[in-house]
C-alpha cells in the first residue's frame, strides 16, 4: 500500500473534532507546549482537558518505551506494529480519546499517527506504517513544531540518556519527512499549523493559542 492510498483512506474517514495533536522532532517542545496549554485552560476553567501522549502508559506503550530506551532490541517493523496497536487502544479503548471526547471534553495528544508515518517510515519504509495507520481518523488540528535539529539537540544536552532516534542525522530526516507529509495532509483536507519552535516557549504557546481559541469548542 502506498502513501497515496493511505491518504485516500484516511481522509475518506471523518476528522475527529475536539481532538488536537502536537507533532515535531525530538526536542521540539511538544510536551512543554501541552503543559502550558493545560495551565492556560485550567485558569480559564471553561472546559475539561484530556491531556494524553503516545506511546501511552499501557503495557504496549511501556514495551515501546523500553525499545526506545535501547533496553529491548526490536525490528523496525515490530515497533511499527506496536505503535499502531498502542494507538488503537489509546483511541478506541476504555477511557481512551473517543470516550473523553464523547463526554464533551477537549483531547490533546503529544504525538499521534503522523509520528509513526515519519519515524517508522524512515526506519522500515512507508508501506507498513501507512497500512497500519490508515484506519485512524485525523485530528481537527495538528500543530507541527518546526525546529532545526541542531538547536533541538542542544536543548536535549541535559538529558541523562538519549533514545534511539535522538541523533542529528536521523532528526534531519525526521524534519524533512514531516514537511513532505504535511504537504500531503493539507492536500487531503487536514489542517496542519506549522509553528516556529525556535521561539521562546511562551511565544510558541501564544501562537498555538491564537489558533486554538478560534475552534468552535472554545466559542460554545
Amino acid at each position: 500500500m502506498t502513501i497515496t492510498i493511505f491518504f485516500d483512506i484516511l481522509f475518506a474517514m471523518k476528522i475527529l473534532h475536539n481532538f488536537v495533536v502536537f507533532e515535531g522532532g525530538d526536542g521540539s517542545g511538544t510536551t512543554t507546549q501541552i503543559n502550558l496549554l493545560a495551565e492556560r485552560l485550567k485558569n480559564t476553567g471553561k472546559l475539561v482537558l484530556f491531556q494524553t501522549f503516545e506511546p501511552t502508559e499501557s503495557q504496549i506503550g511501556r514495551l515501546i518505551r523500553s525499545a526506545l530506551k535501547k533496553e529491548l532490541p526490536l525490528q523496525p517493523q515490530t515497533l511499527a506494529m506496536l505503535f499502531a496497536a498502542d494507538r488503537n487502544e489509546h483511541l478506541y479503548g476504555n477511557n481512551g480519546i473517543i470516550d473523553h471526547i464523547s463526554k464533551g471534553e477537549f483531547a490533546v495528544s503529544d504525538r499521534y499517527a503522523l509520528s509513526s508515518l515519519v519515524y517508522q517510515g524512515i526506519e522500515c519504509g512507508d508501506e507498513l506504517p501507512s497500512f497500519l495507520n490508515s484506519p485512524f481518523p485525523a485530528p481537527e488540528i495538528t500543530f507541527f513544531l518546526d525546529i532545526d535539529p541542531k538547536i533541538a539537540l542542544e536543548r536535549m544536552k541535559e538529558r541523562s540518556e538519549l533514545e534511539i532516534y535522538e541523533y542529528r542525522e536521523f532528526q534531519e530526516k525526521v524534519r524533512e519527512k514531516y514537511k513532505n507529509l504535511i504537504v500531503k495532509y493539507r492536500k487531503a483536507g487536514a489542517r496542519v499549523e506549522i509553528i516556529d519552535a525556535s521561539k521562546t516557549a511562551q511565544e510558541v504557546a501564544d501562537l498555538v493559542w491564537s489558533v486554538l481559541s478560534e475552534m468552535p469548542i472554545f466559542k460554545a
